[in-house]
């Protein structure tokens, strides 16, 4: 597991230090650009001289850096002359300023940008293929353009086209497998994967397609069985990922998050920064776990809310005479589906297929992960240890939990004094103040 995500650490923060430096430059203008290369050519890296050379042949001008500097040595000199003459009608620049004029004023013309540019674009050619650059070689002899690009272009043409093949032979190969497995999966499952939210919804098909059978040839997939087995009980999910599906999630994550900020930068063309897609990243990967972590908070909240009413249900349905199992039937037909009512099936499940009560019941209590429901678990199991009649156990334990949800209910509205005491003092209060002195005020206002 360990190996995996320092794998796809190790590939994120290339992908961002490499390829998305290249979309970052290629966004540059040509002017930024040429300071990029002649900055790296005056520090003796001849590959950056020769595109120096190219960008030359390229624009045939001089960089805006020195065309700007022309054109300051024009208008100082002209500013110059202008400020003796206001003095003395006769007065004017000295030979060398003359000469300096004369120079910059040239320099600046599209003939003479031309030649300038021609020249370095010659001198450099040349230095770069003295240095080693085997591309300013080819670009000497005339021989770059005729040749060398056309390999080139054709070559990488062929490797791209290559590597799509072999891509989508490896992904494509056991799709009809993976079809026929899909098509055995219940038919209400779609709808019941898109009531836990719309990343889930979207991304479950390509993890569970492309990321879970890495997952699942892992040598750590046992402790990953461990470590989510539970978590994915208690949030209800089991049905819908394994312990291998939800890392597999996880993984996904880690290329989805990045992929979806690149396309909304794209689409949206926003100035986002790309430096945000490590953050993105790291979002991703630990994403699923806030998300299940919320998803098991509900559910034991959804479990508390309907405990009195299917404990009361339970304790009746046994005093009228029927066993453990047929009582908790009776209570899932009555009462509304709820996280309750789904652990019972599955206790009853598992009672049918050979499972102790006993041991269905610490199940439940490990699954829910509650205290109220592993102390009901506990109180059913020392009952039937001993072989006491569990309906006055019932009874008496629907009246405690009723007991302990109007004192929640009752600390709950304690504290909520408490809690909206300051949303009044920033918000309503202000509010009144503004509705009760206004009118007064404007009035005082209008009287004057």
């Amino acid at each position: 597991m360990k190996k995996v995500f320092l794998s796809l650490s190790l590939f994120l923060f290339i992908f961002n230090s490499g390829i998305l430096k290249a979309i970052e430059f290629e966004e540059l203008s040509a002017d930024n650009k040429f300071n990029i290369y002649k900055e790296s050519c005056d520090q003796g890296q001849m590959a950056n001289c020769y595109q120096e050379a190219m960008w030359y042949k390229k624009y045939q001008r001089l960089d805006s850096a020195e065309a700007n500097k022309f054109r300051s040595t024009v208008e100082s000199l002209r500013s110059k002359k202008k400020s003796l003459q206001k003095e003395n009608p006769d007065a004017d620049l000295t030979e060398e300023e003359v000469s300096n004029f004369q120079i910059a004023a040239s320099s600046l013309g599209e003939e003479k940008q031309k030649e300038i540019a021609n020249a370095r674009y010659k001198k450099l050619i040349e230095s770069s293929c003295n240095g080693g650059e085997t591309a300013a070689c080819s670009e000497k002899d005339g021989k770059n353009e005729e040749t060398g690009s056309g390999l080139l272009y054709y070559t990488a043409l062929g490797l791209i086209g290559l590597a799509v093949f072999l891509i989508a032979k490896t992904i494509f190969q056991d799709e009809d497998t993976f079809q026929a497995q899909e098509k055995l999966d219940e038919n209400n499952k779609q709808d019941e994967i898109a009531k836990h939210g719309i990343i889930l919804r979207y991304s479950r098909p390509f993890f569970k397609r492309y990321f879970s059978p890495i997952v699942s040839g892992m040598k750590s997939k046992k402790g990953l069985k461990e470590k989510y087995r539970r978590s994915l009980a208690s949030s209800g999910l089991t049905n819908i990922l394994t312990p291998e599906d939800f890392f597999a999630f996880k993984l996904f994550l880690i290329l989805g998050f990045p992929i979806v900020f690149i396309l909304l930068k794209t689409f949206l063309t926003t100035d986002w920064s790309l430096s945000l897609i490590p953050v993105l990243a790291l979002v991703g990967f630990f994403y699923p776990d806030l998300w299940i972590r919320g998803k098991i908070d509900m559910r034991q909240r959804a479990v508390i809310m309907s405990m009195p009413f299917c404990v009361d249900m339970l304790a009746l349905s046994v005093e009228a005479g029927l066993d453990f199992v047929a009582a908790m039937g009776k209570v899932i037909e009555k009462a509304k589906t709820n996280a309750l009512t789904e652990e019972f099936e599955i206790v009853i499940r598992e009672i049918k297929i050979g499972a102790s009560r006993a041991e269905a019941l610490r199940n439940l209590a490990w699954r829910i992960d509650l205290i109220q429901i592993s102390s009901f678990s506990a109180t059913l199991i020392a009952a039937d240890s001993v072989g006491a009649s569990i309906g006055p156990i019932l009874k008496s334990l629907a009246l405690e939990i009723r007991q302990k949800k109007s004192a929640e209910i009752e600390k709950a509205g304690a504290t909520a004094a408490t809690k909206i005491l300051f949303p009044m003092m920033f918000l309503i209060i202000p509010s009144v103040l503004m509705i009760v002195f206004a009118p007064i005020v404007l009035e005082m206002i209008g009287g004057k």
